[in-house]
């Protein structure tokens, strides 16, 4: 029947919410020129892990191999350990990379906010014609980063 049983693709889950979102946003700037987008200031968090991805590893062998050296993958306490960093970039420049805890807290994202993103808008951005993009995470959307960037709108 040409069917084969494999591992389904991976992809972020979406809600219906956000992909109307998306597309909202896809078509109110569809018409924006690379100098528009020369205005923009990303930033996002990421994990890098020192010793394996998070993925399951499989390895073939026969069945009296399994304690084979080459059937072997090694582990270490912990899980090996890794960095989570928080980063911003332009279209002029890489903006800071700040070292953060193994997650990112409303407290930890207000302190990297003031300390590092005020300071990169208005350096990048003197005319204050800049803006600053960020995901959806929980910690981004919490009233009390709301508040600090409305008092610092400028």
């Amino acid at each position: 029947m040409g069917y084969n049983s494999r591992r389904p693709h991976r992809v972020p889950l979406i809600s219906t919410t956000n992909r109307k979102k998306r597309l909202q946003f896809a078509q109110a700037h569809q018409n924006w020129t690379v100098e528009d987008w020369k205005n923009v200031a990303w930033s996002d968090e990421s994990r890098f892990l020192l010793r394996h991805s998070d993925g399951r590893v499989r390895i073939w062998c026969k069945q009296n191999e399994n304690m084979d050296p080459s059937c072997l993958v090694t582990t270490v306490q912990a899980g090996g350990g890794g960095v989570m960093v928080w980063g911003m970039f332009s279209w002029h420049t890489l903006g800071p990379l700040v070292p953060i805890g193994h997650c990112l807290s409303t407290t930890a994202y207000l302190s990297i906010v003031s300390d590092h993103v005020h300071t990169f808008m208005t350096t990048m951005y003197p005319s204050f014609d800049g803006y600053f993009q960020q995901d959806n995470a929980p910690c981004h959307k919490a009233q009390i980063i709301s508040n600090w960037f409305l008092e610092h709108d400028n």
